[in-house]
């Protein structure tokens, strides 16, 4: 197959959703032609190939951060993408399109699926459809309701990560449209545990880590306040990740008094997180709502147990007292005496982390990439047929 994924963000610019897309595409590449059209931005290179997959990024205005775009990068990517695609389908015959997201990409997936002929699978992430922690969020408007709806309608597949991403499109948009739903998976890791000492840390210290951009939908800020009320010298914090968020939330550690217990870590390469995550003892989370969440299978597969709201797709694959804790969204006390529950008994702690260990089996990348190989194959040949039903009727003529 010749595919060519379409999708505003991808590595190193944006979050879980490009590296999702960026791995599907790697595994996918081993055995068929792979080309991903995406931004470019910071400097980044016009075309590379990346690990089997042949990279077009096209120049986008406006963004800052790597971590986080802004509303004007979003915008330019639509007509700026659908002008360097055209370019692209002249020179390459594609078998299909998949676009990840359906804002910004989806304009630019549906206008290259209309212009090729091919077909469009269209995956949703969920922050493209349902993001409670931003004015802008497409289900708090009107127009982009409709908008949003008239891609979801015109796509021949839809694909949504988790339930809650199904759910919320039916909730919001198309309640006629059931989708598809394929959870995301992660690489089997195998990069062993960073040392302690190396980090500046002791063995009886308790180490809580969080991964993930620092933008308000991670809400990290709380973490940092349940910091403060554990109050426990021993217990730290590391945060990976970076984002507009970072100057604030060390200004919060600091008036929190923890500054010394909080560390950012920032950007980590992929091997590094994994020997972070394995070298630490609890997984913690107050984001506000996750589509799926990579960084919770990534915590499973390191044996550690979670701590989290219960908000959002990853309630797929969570449950509480089972991985760890799932707590109402925003119950702050609750969220620190969890945390505190698992600092202390390091026997619950081994407990679930060995049922994370067990869980995760199911969430690897290589069922993930089987079940979007095997739908690519089924949309191509339903489209095919349908081609070439249509090229066979003719006009029904009638007379007096």
């Amino acid at each position: 197959m010749k595919i060519l994924f379409c999708n505003y963000e991808y590595p190193p610019l944006g979050g879980g959703g490009g590296v999702m897309n960026a791995q599907l595409a790697e595994e996918l590449a081993k055995n068929h032609q792979v080309t991903v059209l995406t931004s470019q931005g910071l400097d980044l290179p016009r075309e590379s190939v990346v690990n089997g997959v042949k990279v077009i990024r096209v120049p986008v205005f406006f963004r800052k951060h790597q971590a986080a775009a802004n509303l004007h990068s979003l915008l330019a990517f639509i007509p700026i993408g659908i002008w360097h695609g055209r370019k692209l389908l002249k020179e390459n015959q594609f078998d299909i399109i998949n676009t990840h997201f359906v804002l910004p990409s989806g304009p630019v997936g549906d206008a290259l699926s209309s212009i090729a002929g091919i077909p469009n699978v269209l995956s949703l992430h969920g922050g493209d459809l349902y993001d409670p922690s931003k004015f802008t969020s497409p289900h708090r408007h009107p127009y982009l309701r409709v908008w949003i709806r008239w891609l979801i309608r015109k796509a021949d597949v839809i694909v949504g990560q988790s339930q809650n991403t199904l759910n919320n499109m039916r909730r919001y948009y198309t309640p006629e449209i059931e989708g598809i739903r394929i959870p995301l998976g992660i690489r089997r890791p195998d990069y062993g545990v960073a040392s302690r000492s190396d980090y500046g840390f002791k063995a009886e210290d308790t180490l809580l880590v969080t991964v993930g951009r620092l933008i308000p939908r991670k809400a990290v800020h709380q973490l940092i306040t349940t910091m403060r009320n554990l109050a426990d010298k021993k217990t730290h914090l590391l945060i990976l990740g970076n984002g507009p968020e970072e100057g604030a939330l060390k200004e919060a550690a600091r008036n929190a008094g923890v500054s010394d217990q909080v560390h950012f870590m920032g950007f980590v390469e992929e091997v590094e997180k994994f020997r972070i995550l394995g070298m630490s003892d609890v997984y913690v989370s107050a984001s506000q709502h996750e589509g799926f969440c990579l960084s919770f299978l990534e915590a499973m597969s390191a044996g550690l147990p979670i701590v989290c709201y219960d908000n959002g797709g990853h309630t797929d694959y969570l449950q509480d007292q089972v991985n760890g804790f799932l707590v109402p969204l925003n119950d702050l006390d609750r969220f620190g005496e969890r945390c505190k529950l698992l600092i202390e008994n390091t026997d619950l702690r081994k407990k679930l982390g060995e049922n994370n260990r067990q869980l995760i089996e199911e969430y690897y990348l290589d069922a993930c990439v089987a079940r979007y190989e095997n739908l690519f194959t089924q949309t191509i040949a339903l489209k095919s047929k349908a081609k070439q039903v249509s090229l066979f009727q003719s006009p029904t003529t009638g007379s007096d």
